[in-house]
């Protein structure tokens, strides 16, 4: 059984703990992401890209489709009708990046997932769980969830929403955008102004 990412960050030994049988395998899905998009393996150094003006099409597709699949796989085990149809919601909202591929991927750097807050294990419950993998947090002696900075403060694994993350920059309940930054809007007079005091250029 493969570690989770908080097992292997603190050198912590496999358990006998029942294992995680429902998480998402996306290491096809990273593999691709890094390759087409510049951003996506940076944390603070250079990353090593190959498509320097943005993923084809068919590669942009490609990702999608990865993440799509892995999305439908969890469905057809899905525990309960309601993680079934939000499984279906994400796979929908999929398929028009498949069929239309945007020209960047607009999804957060490893760097953002790196910062998102974790919630302590102390403040969970046990009944709360991953609404992607449906899978009870306290079931993983050692769980890594994260809250999003969305209106919702919508809490998921790690492991589950990193990549959902990474390709479209949102919040998979919500969808806010996680992605734009806040920003001071400077009224164009005022640029004007401060670019021209003297009014020489008028």
């Amino acid at each position: 059984m493969a570690s989770n990412p908080y097992e292997v960050e603190h050198n912590i030994k496999e358990s006998n703990n029942k294992p995680h049988t429902r998480r998402p395998d996306m290491s096809s899905f990273t593999s691709l992401l890094h390759q087409i998009s510049p951003d996506s393996g940076t944390t603070g150094g250079s990353t090593t890209h190959t498509h320097h003006a943005g993923p084809t099409p068919v590669d942009a597709a490609g990702l999608f489709r990865l993440l799509q699949d892995q999305y439908a796989t969890l469905a057809t085990t899905a525990p309960s009708d309601d993680n079934r149809s939000f499984l279906e919601g994400l796979i929908r909202s999929l398929e028009s990046d498949i069929d239309s591929p945007p020209e960047h991927i607009r999804g957060v750097t490893q760097e953002y997932l790196d910062q998102l807050e974790r919630v302590p294990k102390k403040q969970l419950k046990v009944d709360d769980s991953c609404p992607i993998c449906a899978e009870q947090y306290l079931d993983d002696p050692y769980p890594l969830v994260v809250e999003l900075p969305c209106a919702g403060a919508h809490r998921f694994d790690l492991e589950c929403v990193g990549h959902w993350l990474s390709g479209k920059g949102t919040c998979p309940l919500c969808r806010q955008d996680l992605t734009a930054k806040k920003q001071v809007d400077i009224p164009a007079d005022d640029v004007e102004d401060n670019e021209d005091p003297d009014g020489l250029y008028g």
